[in-house]
């Protein structure tokens, strides 16, 4: 290996060298990759007062620049985070291997067996900001799957980011794979970013993490696929059949708990029959907890507080404590407003009716439904696949929380015994 950082290279041999480095990994075995993910979880916590003070200097200058409280939320570590993050790496280790998995195995009449087989997609270009712990997290999930990972994180985390990698690349080398397997870019101008997404011979496949702006930025620089979520507008709707207390308290998770989350709620739509039952007292529980309610009309004649909500709120990812709230006349209207309004993320009806829980789910598109189910857990850890990648609401190979089987590819295996399609004498 050179004994030049892989930092000190162009944007594009810094991939080349991150694309040799991922086939060492793919010819990882499962227990070689597991051992990896295990060690960088121990580097981690080793490292835990080193990431910290990172992070502090990350903090101080992001609050010197005015940078808003759902930002600095993301960006902030603190020992528990941390532990999170190793925690998430241990998951990921402790997960079935994906690769080389056997999805569908079938004999043709001709005697040929087909059988389709899951294969590394190779590069993958993580562009995110704010989020240090994508850094570990991305590492995790696309070493699990066998691939490389460039990492491009914002200028608000790169004291967070590099001390992270630092720490997963000493665990890369400690097991024999180059450190370029795990390339964090520190060329923080965006023309450095948009030449990495051209690299479409490279990069087999573009991840972006963070707001609209960077989402819809990476989506139109780009030549290589890119998997989109541009927001998360995600809504509660309270039928008609609901149980009170079980939608307060999915009220009071989904919108309270982590407002800056993307898979917090942003509205809630209540239905007509129980509304002047059940949103005063969800009203007074948001109240005590600092929630704006942003209502239409029906909602502001009810609760004196209540803002007149504007159009642009029903389309709105407000990542605060902040709600928007209507009035709905029926299953099939609050159907109709999450069509017109909802980002494809994901949807929560709280109802004790079957029918009204399966037509909810079935006529919505969403990446996740949710019947009686807090929207927190539209997340890759809670659903199973251990740390999260990113949520795809782009119907590509993946849609949805994205874990380490989204990184990898079906392709055909074909055996024989000397068949001809066409024999020629």
């Amino acid at each position: 290996m050179s004994e030049h950082p892989v930092q000190a290279l162009s944007i594009r041999a810094q991939a080349l060298a991150c694309r040799a480095a991922a086939q060492a990994v793919a010819a990882l075995s499962t227990d070689a990759k597991n051992a990896l993910l295990r060690a960088m979880a121990d580097a981690l916590d080793a490292d835990a007062a080193t990431i910290l003070a990172a992070n502090a200097e990350d903090l101080r200058a992001a609050e010197a620049k005015g940078i808003g409280s759902a930002m600095l939320d993301r960006l902030m570590l603190d020992p528990q985070r941390i532990a999170g993050i190793s925690h998430a790496l241990r998951e990921v280790a402790d997960l079935p291997d994906p690769v080389g998995q056997i999805t569908r195995r079938e004999t043709r009449p001709n005697g040929i067996e087909i059988e389709r087989v899951r294969v590394p997609l190779g590069v993958i270009a993580m562009i995110y900001e704010a989020r240090p712990n994508v850094t570990a997290d991305a590492a995790a999930l696309c070493l699990k799957a066998g691939n490389g990972v460039i990492l491009r994180g914002g200028s608000e985390a790169i004291r967070s980011n590099a001390a992270i990698a630092a720490s997963l690349q000493r665990a890369l080398l400690d097991a024999g794979v180059p450190a370029a397997a795990l390339t964090l870019i520190d060329d923080l101008r965006r023309e450095a970013m948009i030449e990495l997404l051209q690299l479409n011979d490279i990069i087999d496949l573009a991840i972006p993490r963070g707001g609209e702006g960077l989402i819809r930025f990476v989506a139109e620089h780009a030549r290589v696929p890119v998997i989109k979520h541009y927001k998360g507008v995600c809504h509660l709707y309270v039928d008609a059949a609901a149980d009170p207390d079980l939608a307060l308290n999915l009220l009071l998770d989904g919108k309270v708990a982590r407002p800056s989350a993307c898979n917090a709620l942003e509205t809630l739509l209540v239905h007509a029959d129980i509304v002047a039952e059940f949103l005063p007292r969800a009203a007074a529980m948001l109240r005590e907890r600092s929630v704006e309610l942003r209502g239409d009309a029906r909602v502001c004649a009810l609760i004196a507080d209540a803002r007149p909500a504007s159009d642009d709120d029903w389309d709105a990812e407000f990542l605060d404590l902040i709600l928007a709230v209507r009035v709905v006349d029926s299953l099939d209207d609050a159907i109709a407003h999450i069509r017109r309004h909802g980002s494809d993320h994901t949807e929560v009806i709280a109802t004790r009716d079957e029918a009204a829980a399966a037509r909810f789910v079935h006529a919505l598109r969403s990446a996740v439904v949710m019947v009686n189910a807090s929207s927190r857990f539209s997340d890759g850890g809670e659903l199973g696949l251990g740390a999260e990648i990113g949520i795809s609401t782009t119907r590509l190979h993946a849609y949805g929380p994205m874990g380490a089987e989204s990184l990898t590819i079906e392709r055909f295996v074909v055996r024989g015994v000397g068949q001809a399609r066409n024999l020629v004498r």
